[in-house]
């Protein structure tokens, strides 16, 4: 008796949770509603150009990303190509790659995901092997290294797979997350969030990396990674 004295009063609590949330929710469409009611017809019609202006020009920008190489990701020839390629984009990540080292394979696959998904940024390659003064000058040392670059300038690296778990086995989304807190792609989920597969898996070391990484500061590292 006590049993189903208690499930009504779950039951009921329940149902009041569920009436309070379905009446915000029409309070907020009903203000929305009575907006829309008090525009005048040439306060639709502003409104209507002003997303049609949007719209277009989205359209647009998107375009000229598409003529500039975005949303593909494909290897330049040499180092003169990185620089062009680099002057003309504002977000711009440039993975350097030996053909010798699996984990550049690896990171190829999800970087060509990555590539389709954000059009905002440019995906490079470029063989280490054939550019060192390039190498030299940003010091990279670590195959794979991923130099993210904005307005420019080099702002951060992904060296190695240290900042994804040191794991052969990250997914496309941590990778993602790890971009998105150096701001060169336009991250739609929760930095401070990061979808890793196992916490545990990675340890407390990898816990740590949001400090040190979050929007940009500069990673390095002198170890050497085949």
């Amino acid at each position: 008796m006590a049993a189903d004295t208690s499930v009504e009063i779950l039951q009921k609590v329940l149902e009041n949770e569920i009436l309070q949330t379905t009446k915000v929710v029409e309070e907020h469409l009903d203000a929305e509603m009575q907006k829309l009611d008090q525009m005048d017809e040439d306060e639709l019609e502003r409104l209507k150009q002003r997303r049609l202006e949007a719209l277009k020009k989205a359209q647009q920008q998107k375009q000229e990303w598409l003529s500039k190489g975005h949303g593909e990701y494909r290897e330049i020839p040499s180092e003169r190509d990185f620089f062009q390629e680099v002057k003309e984009s504002k977000n711009v990540i440039c993975h350097f790659y030996r053909d010798t080292t699996f984990r550049c394979q690896i990171m190829d696959k999800h970087l060509t995901v990555l590539a389709k998904k954000h059009i905002e940024t440019k995906f490079l390659k470029l063989n280490a092997e054939k550019s060192p003064f390039l190498c030299e000058r940003l010091r990279i040392k670590v195959i794979p290294t991923l130099a993210l670059v904005k307005d420019g300038k080099t702002q951060d690296y992904v060296v190695g797979f240290t900042d994804l778990g040191n794991t052969d086995d990250f997914t496309t989304e941590t990778l993602e997350w790890r971009l998105g807190c150096a701001d060169v792609i336009n991250y739609s989920g929760n930095l401070m969030d990061p979808p890793f597969q196992s916490q545990k898996k990675f340890g407390t070391s990898f816990m740590k990396l949001d400090k040190k990484t979050i929007r940009g500061k500069k990673y390095d590292s002198d170890s050497d990674d085949d």
